[in-house]
């Protein structure tokens, strides 16, 4: 690296962008929130265009290597694991990874439709009552059943349950711990109850957590809190 990964992505909340951040946090690598820095949104924004770029992304977050432009959070993350040591070795582990981690943007997905229902383009004031059926079905159904699936992957692991995937920690094993959080913040309630059911998961989210880098990161100003502006949020009627 002759200089810093510049990450494009919304700067007021974490969003998929987080799942970046933690990656590039535990990786050491440095990095530059561009979009957080003085005149970084239109920078970021022009990472979006295919007037001024040849391979434009939908949408942040953006990851710029480089002479490399790449968009979607599974699409960079499995740029980092296989230039940083996050992710398996051989071509079977990546693509692995890369398959829970896009697993993991399903449920990502859902979560944010739990206060965007109908859509996106709409207030969550405009949709509470569709926001209400549909928290109530994410919380009894959805989240259960991907956690299920989750637990399943990690206590069949062959490195005995400690990590997603392998014998080392990779960028899924962050990803998970980002998803506990986030749950944990929007659905206190329902992750309280059903967290007993899942202590695979509960462990991996604590080891995360204590990893130095982590830490560290999670303790600075760089780590943006959770907010009703981003993908999990925390509505208490959607609880009722």
């Amino acid at each position: 690296m002759t200089k810093p990964y510049q990450l494009y992505y919304w700067p007021g909340i974490q969003g998929r962008g987080e799942f970046v951040r933690l990656a590039l946090e535990e990786a050491g690598v440095p990095y530059e929130d561009v979009a957080r820095l003085k005149k970084g949104m239109p920078a970021m924004m022009a990472s979006l265009d295919g007037d001024a770029v040849d391979h434009p992304s939908f949408a942040p977050p953006v990851l710029r290597a480089g002479e490399l432009l790449i968009g979607q959070t599974a699409n960079i993350l499995l740029f980092i694991g296989a230039h940083h040591g996050l992710a398996p070795r051989a071509e079977q582990g990546r693509l692995w990874a890369h398959q829970l981690q896009l697993t993991v943007a399903d449920i990502v997905n859902e979560a944010h439709d739990t206060h965007h229902p109908i859509s996106t383009n709409l207030y969550y004031e405009d949709q509470k009552k569709e926001a209400r059926a549909r928290a109530r079905d994410f919380t009894a159904q959805r989240i259960p059943k991907f956690l299920d699936y989750f637990e399943g992957v990690l206590q069949r692991n062959p490195g005995r349950g400690s990590y997603m995937v392998g014998s080392r920690l990779s960028y899924v094993d962050l990803s998970l711990f980002q998803l506990m959080e986030g749950l944990r913040y929007a659905f206190p309630k329902a992750m309280a109850q059903l967290e007993p059911s899942y202590p695979g998961l509960v462990a991996l989210h604590a080891m995360v957590q204590a990893r130095p880098r982590i830490a560290a990161y999670l303790a600075s100003k760089r780590r943006i809190p959770f907010n009703e502006d981003g993908i999990f949020r925390h509505y208490p009627e959607l609880e009722k």
